[in-house]
């Protein structure tokens, strides 16, 4: 079962997330225990005070190293494995669907949620082993990019999806992005499923698919191919989606 602890100042936000849907089936089938920690516990004053004027001056607050050293010290002392504590920052790695796949192998895993103007960088120099960036935008706070993250992990976990092959074809997981989906009626106001999809041949149903996910990457993120070795047959059909688009 996978451990994920998050740090936030408002564990309130992760409520609705973990209590609804894939999340929450996942920690009823054991799949997953989440653990969310308000850090201003671990503040060592009275005030429980986590942020201060960053030094040198500028606009904003910066969260203190204290309270995350000792907070992710606790969940690591506490902890069966050695767990991998990710940052959630406008200046990290780009998220991937490679890197959710990463995690998804992974035994215990710690967010923490930062918000104000930044972190003190000794946060990210001696606590953080990732960070991890969502986009090139910035938000209010960490939660929102932690909980995109704990969810493309999660659904990754085994016995999560009903079957076990769900994610397999999602879009990226191939590095393509994914085929057309269609279900009843055949024919919606006119709008008619593709023959393909209703003959019953397997065969061409997957060729079929495999085809239009290259279709569609061509199309949208063309991009995407750089870092895909083609098939012989792909290849060809790329060459027919070419011909076809102009």
């Amino acid at each position: 079962m996978m451990k994920i602890d998050v740090l936030t100042l408002f564990p309130e936000m992760f409520e609705g997330v973990f209590g609804h849907s894939i999340l929450k089936r996942a920690a009823e089938n054991n799949a997953v225990e989440y653990n969310v920690v308000n850090f201003r516990a671990y503040a060592d004053n009275k005030h429980q005070t986590v942020d201060d004027y960053p030094y040198g001056g500028g606009a904003g607050m910066v969260l203190k190293p204290q309270p995350i050293f000792d907070a992710v010290a606790d969940l690591r002392e506490k902890s069966a494995s050695v767990p991998r504590v990710i940052l959630l920052c406008p200046q990290g790695e780009k998220y991937t669907q490679k890197k959710a796949e990463e995690l998804a192998n992974l035994d215990h895993l710690i967010f923490v949620c930062g918000h104000y103007e930044g972190y003190d960088e000794r946060i990210r120099e001696h606590v953080v082993t990732d960070e991890i960036s969502i986009g090139d935008f910035v938000l209010t706070g960490g939660e929102l990019g932690a909980m995109v993250v704990i969810d493309s992990v999660v659904r990754l976990l085994p016995g999560v999806l009903g079957k076990e092959e769900s994610h397999l074809s999602d879009s990226f997981s191939t590095g393509l992005l994914e085929h057309p989906h269609y279900t009843r009626p055949a024919d919606f106001r006119g709008m008619k499923v593709p023959d393909v999809l209703i003959s019953g041949n397997h065969r061409l149903i997957d060729e079929w698919r495999s085809k239009e996910s290259l279709r569609r990457t061509i199309l949208r993120r063309p991009d995407l191919l750089e870092y895909v070795e083609l098939t012989d047959i792909q290849k060809k059909w790329l060459e027919e989606i070419k011909k076809e688009s102009k």
